[in-house]
């Protein structure tokens, strides 16, 4: 299969394609590696977004923020955990779970003020 694209042709007969499946068991360990850097970087904060839930959802986005950030400032990954081949990176996760929640909850403190409840 061919295809003529504007920035020139491609053949898709030569390119191979392999994509890797992750186990259950994987994927638990990578739930649970996030919830701790998640729960982690909110108690750094000084602010609780929520439970175990939310602090899975929060190292995953603490996890992208903090590359993001790592990348932006031409900084290193270091100290990665590497899942059934899924990197994730523990310290920037740590970082930018942190940050997320520090932005959450200034936007919350200036939407329903300093109180919590």
């Amino acid at each position: 299969m061919v295809f003529n694209c504007w920035y020139g042709i491609i053949n898709v007969a030569n390119y191979y394609f392999k994509l890797k499946a992750m186990t259950l068991i994987g994927f638990l360990v990578l739930l649970a590696i996030a919830a701790i850097c998640g729960s982690i970087g909110q108690s750094l904060a000084g602010y609780d977004l929520g439970g175990c839930l939310v602090s899975i959802i929060v190292g995953f986005i603490g996890a992208y923020l903090g590359m993001w950030i790592a990348g932006k400032l031409g900084l290193p990954e270091f100290f990665t955990i590497n899942i059934q081949g899924k990197p994730f990176p523990i310290i920037w996760s740590v970082i930018g779970s942190a940050l997320f929640t520090l932005i959450m909850a200034l936007i919350r403190r200036a939407f329903v003020g300093p109180n919590r409840y």
